[in-house]
């Protein structure tokens, strides 16, 4: 039997609680090429480097070989179940200077200053009053689920809000991406039989949610209304409008984007703070530390613990390796966070930690645009829970987490709790 490497190991699903063991492996070799022919890069000061690099590619368009394509000698991407039904771009698969006009075509409707100065701070009263609604519903109980209950319906709410996406739509979108995550798989169990079963499922999910988009643009097309979807469809701006296949990719990825992400880095803080008494005590006293916390929480539990979609439009050679042109490129951005050539004490839950320049958002020409309003939407969440819920205890550690490697979460978090304060 062939000797898992440090990343295969780190991808299964038993290991999807805690990875930093072999993220900590791994970064013994910060680029170690795969048996599948991709090519992980695992160091912050590396990763950093690439973000940078106009010779690494986002478009997996000009991937000859698609990454994970070799994974256990299965000889097919496992990333095909979705990028055979996604066939256009959006603005994280794309390069200048498309990923320039179409980003610049989207910002100043949703990202806030310099375009709309005030768009998010103007959220701010409407998250908070979900926030405090999603907490009094609590009273009463003795125990919750910080997921299903918190950090789930605040994003979503607060997306279909600013893109003009129907709340009452929420369960079949919530079912599609769930089912869609569920059909790709990373690492050394994607040739199993379980995950082969889910991957028809995978693309019908994609083709309903992708239909689901088309309809909702075409009704915005022909009657306009609120949010950033109609103001989108109906642009008029110097350059026009996006081609109608690549706004509807970019509205998968915004309803999607927009809240799931925020969902597992409101349950990770949620999670990681009851796992660290002494921090949330320190938070309840000093509430001014949820700015800088929230940094930290970003750091410490990576949301997006990696990116999949990179190559190499040339040799590139870095950290006394070549990556070849046509390579795919993995940017481990949860290994990253917790490289201790860049973070003293890595490991360590540092509320104040100063100097906190994580990849909890990317960085470079995709850095998330979405970043302001996942701070706002996070600092009341955090805050809040911390300030209001009594005595939360965990029920379940780890408890269980979703399937998916990317978009790592835990899928509940069970608490005790005595109960919730004015």
């Amino acid at each position: 039997m062939v000797e898992e490497t440090p990343w295969q190991q780190a991808l299964r699903y038993a290991n999807r609680a805690n990875p930093y063991p072999f993220y900590e492996e791994l970064r013994k070799t910060p680029v170690a090429r795969q048996p599948d022919g991709t090519y992980v890069v695992s160091t912050y000061r590396e990763i950093v480097a690439l973000l940078h690099d106009p010779r690494v590619s986002s478009d997996p368009r000009k991937c000859p070989v698609p990454a994970g394509a070799q994974a256990q000698g299965s000889g097919e991407s496992v990333a095909e179940p979705i990028r055979e039904v996604l066939t256009e771009p959006n603005i994280i698969t794309c390069d200048p200077p498309e990923h320039d006009r179409d980003r610049r075509m989207m910002m100043p409707h949703f990202v806030g200053p310099p375009h709309a100065p005030h768009l998010i701070s103007d959220l701010e009263p409407e998250v908070r009053r979900i926030v405090d609604g999603l907490l009094d519903d609590m009273k009463g109980k003795n125990r919750i689920d910080a997921v299903d209950e918190f950090a789930y319906p605040l994003p979503v709410t607060v997306i279909c809000k600013v893109l003009g996406v129907p709340l009452e739509d929420e369960p079949r979108f919530h079912h599609w991406i769930e089912t869609a995550l569920d059909a790709l798989d990373f690492g050394p169990e994607a040739a199993s039989e379980e995950i082969r079963s889910r991957q028809a499922g995978g693309r019908q999910a994609v083709r309903d949610f992708g239909q689901f988009a088309a309809e909702l643009l075409d009704r915005y097309a022909e009657q306009p209304g609120p949010g950033m979807l109609s103001a989108m469809v109906n642009e008029d701006g110097p350059e026009g409008g996006m081609p109608k296949g690549v706004l509807a990719s970019n509205t998968l990825l915004l309803i999607f984007a927009g809240h799931e992400t925020t969902v597992n880095l409101i349950a990770h803080s949620v999670l990681t703070l009851l796992r660290h008494p002494d921090a949330l005590e320190k938070l309840r006293r000093r509430p001014d530390l949820i700015v800088p916390g929230v940094e930290e929480l970003l750091r410490f539990e990576s949301s997006v613990q990696f990116w999949h979609t990179r190559s190499a439009l040339e040799d590139i050679d870095i950290a006394g390796i070549t990556i070849p042109k046509g390579a795919p490129i993995f940017l481990a951005y949860g290994s990253a966070n917790r490289d201790p050539e860049r973070f003293t004490d890595p490991d360590e839950l540092d509320l104040e930690r100063s100097d906190n320049q994580h990849l909890g958002f990317s960085q470079g020409i995709h850095f998330c645009f979405g970043a302001p309003l996942a701070r706002l939407e996070v600092q009341i969440a955090v805050g809040e829970f911390v300030r209001r819920v009594q005595n939360p205890r965990l029920v379940e550690d780890p408890p269980p987490y979703r399937h998916n490697q990317i978009f790592r979460g835990p899928r509940h978090v069970l608490v005790d709790i005595d109960g919730i304060r004015d």
